[in-house]
């Protein structure tokens, strides 16, 4: 087999074998088919598309290119939670500790940002001292002593993925389902939990737009899990704006750490018990989501949480005064408050658009290789639905300089839309899909 002849099958749109994927993916995580080939490839999967039986294959193939966790010796059922990306999505920092501290142990690998949406591990490497690069003993360790771990794919956790999701991002072939679908599944099945709750974000700041896309995205990957004795529970929730109010590194870290205080914003606290509440009853440790939401709201309320994200943080190297004291995250050199162009109800807040000027400041990457800010970010003072007055704070630009600032602060005004007359929000919560 060559691999332009299958770049050139795929280009043609005929489907490929799951020989022919695998000699793919293994030769590429060898460094036996170059970059630019393999970005060949993912952009004639990007348009033809694959079949169900190419999306399985090609998901085994990329767990095939690492070694598989064995949680087993954990002596409970390990739960993990996986987003299909977003802008102000800092959900994982809220429900790892939040389900951790019920007993369920989680064990997460996650990746870096990709185009407009936010990674948990940038996120997480604004944390003075976080590491997210484990070794495969240091990933078990870490889960074993802590609670929680969430680490990046490594040489030998699905290294398929890692070189993958990099160069995705910077060839405009994110928004794909196969790969999408892939991708995820891949870590979720190398990571070795028993249990998957997929969050699965629906609109202008999705990968998925509409939700007919979403739930066709979290039927196949539902398939892919259980085909493998996963049980999985699928999330349809709302991406039409950001989560929460922040967006940016840090100050994701910092709207994390005062939701476990219960000051976060609403959206993003009901968002959280929400995937959580899933992840405990399919982790068995409650009857329904009744239950486990109790359990949660009482674990948030007495501080439990709170103390499991400061466990954890301490386990993977990071400095846990950050919970006591949120300047010790880094902070931008300079604040620029946007103030509201007219008085009116915001009848829109473009999560797309504010997610690229949080990458126009530096949040995110235009290309893999690129650095990322960690201090930079918006902060929102008002939501869709919400009745502004003129002059009155939109938001503030945190930035690395004053001309950066004035950019940005142009640019998200473009992302707001006006009413003269009340507006409602989207809905935060669609629909859930389980496997029962």
């Amino acid at each position: 087999m060559r691999a332009v002849e299958i770049i050139a099958k795929k280009r043609d749109g005929l489907p490929l074998s799951a020989e022919e994927i695998d000699f793919f993916i293994q030769g590429y995580v060898r460094g036996e088919i170059a970059d630019y080939q393999a970005a060949a490839w993912a952009m004639a999967v990007y348009l033809r598309g694959m079949t169900e039986e190419e999306i399985i294959a090609l998901t085994m193939a990329m767990v095939r290119s690492g070694e598989v966790v064995d949680l087993s010796g954990l002596g409970a059922p390990v739960v993990d939670k996986h987003s299909t990306g977003g802008v102000g999505d800092k959900t994982t920092l809220v429900v790892a500790p939040l389900v951790a501290a019920l007993g369920l142990p989680v064990a997460k690998m996650s990746g870096r940002g990709l185009g407009f949406s936010g990674g948990t591990l940038d996120k997480l490497e604004a944390i003075p001292g976080m590491r997210v690069t484990l070794s495969l003993e240091e990933f078990l360790a870490t889960v074993r002593r802590t609670g929680i771990v969430v680490a990046g794919q490594t040489a030998h956790l699905v290294p398929a993925d890692g070189k993958l999701y990099a160069l995705r991002d910077v060839t405009a072939t994110v928004a794909s389902i196969p790969l999408i679908a892939s991708s995820i599944m891949s870590k979720k099945i190398a990571g070795g939990a028993n249990a998957i709750v997929l969050d699965v974000k629906v609109g202008r700041g999705a990968f998925m737009e509409d939700l007919a896309h979403a739930r066709e995205l979290a039927h196949l990957m539902m398939r892919i899990g259980q085909g493998v004795g996963r049980r999985v529970t699928a999330v349809l929730s709302d991406m039409n704006q950001p989560l929460g109010l922040a967006v940016g590194n840090a100050l994701e870290v910092a709207e994390a750490i005062e939701t476990l205080k219960g000051r976060g914003p609403r959206d993003l606290c009901e968002h959280c018990l929400v995937v959580a509440s899933e992840m405990v009853v399919l982790g068995g440790a409650a009857r329904d989501t009744g239950e486990a939401r109790q359990a949660l709201e009482q674990a948030l309320a007495s501080g439990a949480a709170l103390e499991r994200f400061r466990v954890w943080i301490a386990g993977q190297g990071g400095d846990p005064h950050v919970v006591d004291d949120l300047t010790l995250l880094p902070q931008a050199p300079h604040r620029l408050t946007v103030p509201a162009p007219r008085s009116g109800y915001l009848a829109a807040l473009d999560a797309q658009e504010i997610g690229l000027t949080a990458v126009m400041l530096g949040a995110g990457r235009a290309r893999k290789e690129d650095a990322i800010d960690p201090r930079v970010g918006i902060v929102l003072r008002h939501k869709m639905g919400d009745y502004v007055e003129q002059g009155e704070p939109l938001a503030i630009i945190h930035a690395a300089d004053v001309a950066s600032a004035q950019a940005a602060a142009t640019r998200f005004l473009g992302a707001c839309q006006w009413a003269e007359g009340p507006v409602q929000a989207p809905p935060l919560i669609y629909e859930i899909l389980r496997g029962d």
